[in-house]
């Protein structure tokens, strides 16, 4: 059997909060189910003025709060080869998915979503931006469940843990 990496990238506006926020509990997610040698995980900003920065400290807090590793997460924009290379392209919000949807155009396929999309009867459509509100716990909590819904749909979708049987 031939082994690919699912590659899945968080999208918010500057990448200080909410997408190195996802992208790193989704890496914890993935390593507790034993998945991080199948699914790659990344964040980047449709803005560029973070370019190169640690995530914000409130995401830093909530992190090390939950005991969340986000060592090596450097905020970056998203660029045309994103597009090309994830599989799944996850937004924060409306506005991130619009802009990602004018950038793709029609040469993505990747499933392009927001992350609550994922979550069944879910509270809210979008994740809040903590930059303007301080609620990084709120966001954590909105994160943490989009990134279980989501890893759980990516499991099924390729039947990941599902031995092969001959």
């Amino acid at each position: 059997m031939a082994v690919w990496m699912i590659k899945v990238l968080f999208v918010c506006l500057g990448n200080i909060c909410r997408s190195p926020m996802a992208e790193a509990v989704f890496r914890h997610l993935v390593k507790e189910r034993g998945l991080d040698g199948l699914i790659a995980v990344d964040s980047a900003g449709t803005g560029s003025w973070h370019v190169g920065e640690p995530p914000h400290v409130g995401t830093r807090r909530v992190l090390t709060e939950n005991k969340i590793d986000y060592s090596g997460i450097r905020a970056r924009q998203v660029n045309h080869r994103d597009l090309e290379e994830f599989d799944y392209i996850i937004a924060m919000d409306a506005a991130n998915l619009n802009d990602l949807r004018r950038l793709a155009g029609s040469r993505s396929k990747a499933v392009l979503a927001r992350l609550l999309d994922f979550v069944p009867d879910r509270e809210k459509d979008d994740v809040p931006d903590p930059y303007y509100t301080g609620n990084f716990a709120e966001v954590y909590r909105l994160v943490r469940s989009g990134c279980e819904h989501l890893l759980e749909r990516i499991i099924r979708d390729h039947r990941l843990g599902v031995e092969e049987t001959k």
